[in-house]
């Protein structure tokens, strides 16, 4: 009897390591950033009243809260089949966003987190410099850079929608939560 109990508990264990095995990684935000549908359609609101705007002055600004973005980040990413990272965390502060997740490896999970600037080019496209990252015990994947880069041109060209084309990006801010991107109507 005793060795059946043994051999279940063993089994069980085995099991569960089978899964996945969490490895350490960045401490997510203390306060994490709730994902809703709300704040994605809070999200396409605003656009669509900011370019109702603009074509009225010629200039659309956005201020885009960390909610929205964890929000469209997220069901972005699950619409991806092989999603770099999950149950992602946008913080925006001190100039920098800074995205955290889970990255996965195997059966091994570890949180991440990369920061970046996020500025314009001399095309009035958004310009992308990591400046940290860390996936816990693992290097940083290839391709990260371009891979940021496409996910957040696909954020801005995705949640602009009818205006990426008629749209020229001036600047984009970032402060106290808060992103600010303002720019012109072609």
């Amino acid at each position: 009897m005793m060795k059946k109990i043994v051999l279940a508990f063993l089994a069980l264990g085995l099991a569960t390591l089978a899964c996945s095995i969490f490895v350490g990684g960045p401490d997510y935000p203390a306060t994490p950033i709730p994902v809703s549908t709300e704040a994605v359609q809070s999200l396409q609101t605003q656009v669509q009243q900011s370019v109702a705007t603009g074509t009225v002055t010629g200039t659309i600004t956005l201020n885009i809260t960390e909610e929205q973005l964890t929000s469209y980040l997220a069901y972005y990413l699950q619409s991806q089949p092989n999603p770099l990272v999950t149950d992602p965390q946008v913080q925006l502060r001190d100039g920098q966003m800074t995205v955290f997740g889970k990255f996965q490896q195997g059966m091994f999970i570890a949180n991440a987190s990369v920061t970046m600037t996020v500025g314009v080019d001399a095309n009035g496209q958004p310009k992308i410099q990591i400046t940290h990252e860390d996936f816990g015990p693992y290097p940083a994947p290839q391709g990260l850079n371009d891979a940021v880069s496409a996910l957040v041109a696909e954020a801005f060209t995705g949640s602009l929608g009818p205006v990426a084309t008629g749209f020229r990006l001036e600047t984009i801010a970032i402060s106290n939560g808060v992103m600010t991107v303002t720019g012109r109507i072609k």
